[in-house]
């Protein structure tokens, strides 16, 4: 299927203790180019998000996002001071002797000596942190290639629609070819005539001269092509891999053919017809710069 270059997903979940929200958007761009941002614990996800992305995305400017928020009361171990404790709470007992204070000590007024608590990050392993990083570019993937897809549906209809408006005129050429030839040899014939007027007219002669320049002028070998070149472009925008660069270099085709019709063809009519395709390619050009 046709896609776009442009497109954006964003997929958000859950997954062993993580919150981890991924957004994937990209623009048009010659060929694939990767840029992420992770949070620095987890700069290692980088290469693996762009191995795993380009079996997806072929081309365009890729940019994508990820954010992980430990859920509360995971990803860390809490080690008690013991021996700092019971410092704490033979010192403040002591107190209490000499002060005549009462003895009223719990768990919680203990507990407000914050460093008896060391709190250690629990070490992560690598591909488990990315296999559920995965599950949720995947759901990102899933969104970001359904908008290409459905831009790059739009996309071909329109460049469709455009190859039969070239195709069209493409006949009206065909149609014009064999008068102009025509139309060329009478000038010519008349032209010579008046110049011998005094001179016998070697017709014979006139009608040679007349077919060799019409054979210059003739376009039928560039209407065959032309017609090729875009029967060939519709069979590539049917196919389901990228087309985007088979379409670049056809499109460039087409329109060589256009100026060898522009160039060779002496008829007003054809030239402003000439003018009307090379401006339906130029259209055509600026639509698939946008395919994948």
């Amino acid at each position: 299927m046709t896609r776009s270059m442009t497109g954006f997903g964003r997929a958000q979940q859950t997954v062993d203790g993580r919150d981890i929200t991924v957004e994937i958007k990209s623009v048009n761009h010659r060929y694939f180019e990767f840029s992420a941002r992770v949070p620095r614990a987890y700069g290692y996800l980088e290469d693996k998000l762009k191995s795993y992305l380009q079996s997806s995305i072929s081309r365009g400017k890729v940019e994508v996002g990820v954010t992980m928020v430990t859920v509360e009361g995971t990803g860390a171990d809490v080690e008690i001071n013991q021996a700092l404790a019971q410092g704490y709470i033979d010192a403040l007992r002591q107190l209490g002797q000499a002060t005549g204070l009462k003895d009223d000590l719990t768990l919680t007024s203990i507990s407000r000596f914050s460093d008896i608590f060391a709190v250690h990050k629990t070490s992560e392993d690598e591909d488990a942190v990315w296999e559920a990083v995965r599950q949720v570019v995947d759901q990102a993937v899933a969104k970001f290639v359904a908008m290409r897809q459905t831009e790059g549906a739009r996309l071909k209809a329109d460049v469709e629609g455009r190859l039969d408006t070239i195709e069209a005129y493409v006949g009206q050429v065909e149609q014009l070819a064999p008068q102009t030839v025509e139309n060329y040899r009478k000038r010519l014939y008349d032209k010579m005539a008046e110049v011998l007027a005094d001179s016998r007219v070697d017709e014979q002669r006139i009608l040679t001269e007349a077919a060799i320049f019409a054979e210059r002028i003739a376009v039928d070998e560039e209407t065959v092509r032309l017609r090729s070149h875009l029967a060939q472009f519709r069979g590539i925008l049917q196919q389901s891999e990228p087309v985007g660069r088979k379409l670049d270099f056809l499109v460039q085709e087409i329109n060589r053919e256009t100026n060898t019709i522009g160039s060779k063809a002496q008829d007003l009519q054809v030239a402003k017809i000439v003018v009307e395709i090379k401006a339906e390619i130029e259209k055509i050009r600026e639509q698939i710069q946008n395919l994948e």
